[in-house]
């Protein structure tokens, strides 16, 4: 059994498209196609069907997936062990929220590494889904999601599919993260109403699991106005509140560091808002490494920073 045919069948898995999937590893289709037909023969299961979400496992593919992401991992684990590793080598990997006090601490703790000594580090800004992904197939070895408290029970059964573990950061409710140019910056107090002539900025590539586009905007609280700018991968929230004056985004406590550099205020609003949770993500059976732990402290260090300084400011 060749396990390369592993790995084609979790990026699959991951993208939910045969012909994604071909893309993302750099091979035609028709040849992924037959390396997926040939390990459902091998293996004697049907290992995904076609559905109007894409291409999904079935349950006995769902096993199969669990066991091979396993497999793999173990892999690379003893692959690990065999290398000649340099001891004073600070190797760490991690992936976080786009545009988050997380992400300030990642890049904080990246910074406080000694460059006396040679550096491994990955850092990744990632949706939730792509960040449960990775750190499930391995590429992080840690990570940090992100989701709307009324989405938990989606997540909670994506991450036990996917065979991580996991450990709350922080629940908070959203601020209004603006331009200090904003009209309502000096405002003191907010309600929903007052966001309806400004523009939202908004990721628009964040998805929840197991449900389709449109179920997630049936579920929303349409706290503000249909006027919306989507951002996607490698597009900077505070630059374009900073640029676009009159728009705005709700994002969790943000660090006063990043306020001052791209001249941003975040203002709390009188009404319900958005309940969102931070949670940390690890593999089953992951041993955290030094550096691990000291990220985590810093992790804590930037949340505490970011809940009890607006308590007391």
């Amino acid at each position: 059994m060749n396990t390369q045919h592993f790995k084609y069948a979790l990026e699959v898995e991951k993208t939910g498209s045969i012909t994604q999937a071909a893309e993302n590893l750099f091979m035609g289709q028709p040849n992924l196609s037959k390396s997926i037909k040939e390990l459902e023969d091998t293996l004697g299961i049907e290992i995904f069907k076609r559905t109007s979400r894409g291409v999904v496992p079935t349950d006995k593919g769902q096993e199969f997936l669990r066991y091979a992401r396993n497999i793999l991992s173990q892999i690379d684990e003893m692959q690990s062990i065999c290398r000649d590793k340099d001891p004073d080598m600070q190797s760490f990997n991690v992936c976080v929220p786009r545009g988050s006090y997380a992400s300030v601490a990642a890049r904080e703790f990246v910074a406080s590494l000694d460059d006396g000594k040679p550096i491994d580090v990955n850092l990744g800004e990632t949706t939730s889904i792509d960040g449960v992904n990775m750190v499930s197939d391995g590429i992080f070895n840690l990570g940090v999601i992100r989701y709307q408290t009324q989405y938990e029970p989606y997540f909670a059964d994506f991450c036990r599919d996917k065979g991580l573990k996991c450990e709350t950061v922080w629940e908070f409710e959203s601020l209004a993260l603006m331009s200090e140019k904003h009209p309502l910056a000096e405002r003191s107090k907010l309600s929903l109403s007052d966001f309806a002539p400004y523009v939202e900025i908004t990721h628009g590539d964040c998805n929840v699991p197991y449900i389709n586009v449109a179920q997630t905007e049936n579920l929303s609280l349409n706290l503000s106005s249909k006027k919306v700018v989507n951002l996607y991968k490698g597009t900077s929230p505070f630059l374009m509140l900073s640029t676009m004056t009159s728009s705005f985004m709700w994002v969790s406590p943000m660090p006063e560091s990043i306020l001052a550099r791209y001249g941003l205020v975040q203002k709390e609003c009188d009404a319900p808002a958005h309940k969102y949770k931070d949670v940390m993500i690890t593999r089953e059976g992951t041993k955290l490494s030094d550096l691990d732990r000291r990220f985590i402290d810093k992790l804590y260090e930037f949340k505490n920073m970011v809940a009890f300084g607006r308590l007391y400011n």
